[in-house]
């Protein structure tokens, strides 16, 4: 459910961010990074959006979990930024929505976050006990074989 939510205020985004028009800002003296930054965040949103679907169809993958993390600290960022060109080349209102819409998202994004965390603690546990069971099997293979048994009675 998390994961669907992530996934859907991130397509959610989308449309807010075709409403903010950098290109106009850079007339009125704006950076042309934001044109870049704009383009990646609509970018970064589709690829949450999707990702969020991959990871919501198998959960205990943490590489996508980590690819899905990424996509959310880079798109936080750059809303930051994007946010603040809004407020003073277009319109506190513009700005505002973006935040506003972001924010709904904060606590789906939490719980994500802390999801990973222990979902890679979770796999650093297996992997200790899988080198743990790895190390005593090649004690076994690699130790001297016991010494021949004789059949019958010692005199």
């Amino acid at each position: 459910m998390i994961l669907e939510e992530i996934g859907a205020s991130a397509a959610r985004l989308v449309p807010e961010l075709d409403k903010v028009d950098p290109r106009s800002w850079v007339a009125k003296g704006a950076s042309e990074t934001y044109v870049a930054q704009w383009q990646s965040s609509k970018d970064q949103a589709r690829a949450l959006s999707d990702g969020a679907r991959a990871l919501a169809k198998n959960p205990e993958r943490l590489s996508l979990a980590l690819e899905l993390f990424f996509r959310i600290e880079g798109l936080e960022h750059m809303l930051g930024s994007i946010e603040e060109g809004a407020r003073k080349y277009q319109s506190a209102q513009a700005a505002q929505k973006l935040v506003t819409l972001y924010a709904e998202g904060g606590a789906n994004r939490e719980r994500f976050r802390q999801y990973m965390i222990n979902l890679s603690v979770e796999r650093e546990h297996q992997f200790e006990v899988m080198d743990k069971e790895a190390q005593r099997c090649r004690a076994t293979l690699m130790a001297p074989a016991p010494p021949p048994r004789t059949i019958g009675r010692k005199r």
